[in-house]
């Protein structure tokens, strides 16, 4: 069934896919509302035989198509929001609202799985089995997954679960994954450390809280590289500091913020509780207190290694020998896909669409204010979607 036929289908959407990408580029939504996109979702497929679930907590949707026969039931997802930041493309379509620009691509992903679902629908009579399309809101650090989860959209659970992500700096139509941990947990940490200010000239009359809390920043990058294995990749990154008000005055307070990476549940407990350990310990080694506050974020992205081996045998069907990249290592970062992945089989692949024929090492980077996709590669990323829902609901991960 992975034929040049597949393909062929995907460029007929074409001007559906890339029409539906521009409409949602040049009106982004943040967080768990996206109304607007998903109104735009639902009026490009509104002559689709699918069987609509929405509401609770976000504007996230599953759509579900049943085939002709009984069978197996698989999951595609597509992400909705965009990030709180100015766009600076100068694309004809680029965002209409101040402050917010998709620069991670979930337009594209929107709309790719919009360009799946129709491609599947005109095959629905001979499909064993039904397909989930998830279009959701929050991914960007809200949850969305988890939230769709627990307001019960995606009961029941599918058998099998995939997600296409698009990378604008990888060699164009590149189909990338790995099997086991794909992308890390992510979690963020603030400390606050506690000391008593007064006048900058007589520091020896207060309790200073600046050099307590320069000092954890450098115990924490030793706490990394001295209690993790160097293999482990373990990441605690210091991104803010907040102290003072003026040259002469010492704070009363120094608050710290940052991140944790980590690609298992074991690593992810040992250093939220060796934050807190080194944190306070290294205050307390200058007279001053600290408090901790850890907030989770999301779980380690785990690929079930027959899931990517399916993807993988898809690539190559429809696209040809040298299209997939195995990844050697995870990428540290993170992905609410995750909570599916908990929960049910499957895997997350990631698409290339810097521009045909460029220097893809030169292109900017997802979350860049300068992103640039190119839109002849989104049919390939629909067909992928559609091939992964065909292959399993055909045969499983019994001949893979």
């Amino acid at each position: 069934m992975l034929t040049s036929q597949l393909l062929e289908a995907a460029r007929s959407q074409t001007d559906m896919i890339v029409g539906l990408r521009r409409a949602i580029h040049a009106e982004p939504e943040l967080g768990l509302q996206t109304p607007m996109t998903l109104a735009k979702v639902r009026a490009a497929l509104a002559d689709l035989p699918l069987d609509w679930k929405e509401g609770g907590a976000t504007t996230g949707a599953v759509a579900t198509l049943k085939g002709g026969k009984p069978g197996r039931r698989v999951l595609l997802r597509g992400d909705m929001d965009a990030l709180p930041m100015d766009e600076h493309t100068g694309l004809e379509f680029a965002s209409t609202i101040p402050g917010r620009m998709h620069a991670c691509g979930h337009d594209t992903h929107t709309a790719m799985l919009a360009g799946a679902a129709r491609i599947l629908t005109a095959q629905a009579d001979d499909l064993a089995g039904e397909v989930q399309f998830m279009f959701q809101p929050g991914e960007e650090g809200y949850h969305g997954a988890r939230h769709m989860l627990d307001d019960g959209l995606i009961d029941p659970l599918p058998d099998a679960a995939f997600a296409l992500h698009i990378m604008p700096n990888s060699p164009y139509g590149r189909i990338a994954g790995r099997a086991g941990p794909l992308l890390a947990a992510a979690d963020q940490f603030t400390i606050t450390v506690k000391g008593a200010g007064g006048h900058a000239s007589m520091p020896h009359d207060t309790g200073d809280p600046i050099p307590g809390a320069a000092a954890i920043v450098s115990a924490l990058q030793t706490m990394v590289t001295r209690r993790f294995n160097a293999a482990s990749a373990v990441i605690v990154t210091v991104t803010q500091i907040h102290a003072g008000t003026a040259h002469n005055v010492i704070p009363d307070n120094v608050v710290l913020g940052g991140t944790m990476r980590t690609l298992s549940a074991s690593h992810r407990a040992k250093v939220h509780a060796l934050v807190g350990e080194v944190a306070r310990q290294t205050a307390a080694a200058h007279g001053l207190e600290a408090e901790v506050e850890i907030e989770e974020g999301f779980p380690v992205t785990v690929c079930d290694s027959q899931a990517v081996a399916l993807g993988e045998k898809v690539a190559s069907d429809l696209f040809g020998e040298g299209v997939w990249h195995g990844l050697g290592n995870p990428i540290m970062g993170a992905e609410d896909f995750s909570y599916l992945l908990e929960k049910v089989p499957g895997a997350m692949f990631f698409l290339g669409v810097a521009q045909d024929g460029t220097d893809w090492k030169s292109c900017c980077a997802i979350h860049s204010p300068r992103m640039m996709v190119d839109e002849s590669a989104l049919p390939r990323g629909a067909a992928m979607l559609a091939g992964c829902a065909m292959e399993f609901l055909e045969n499983g991960f019994g001949e893979v």
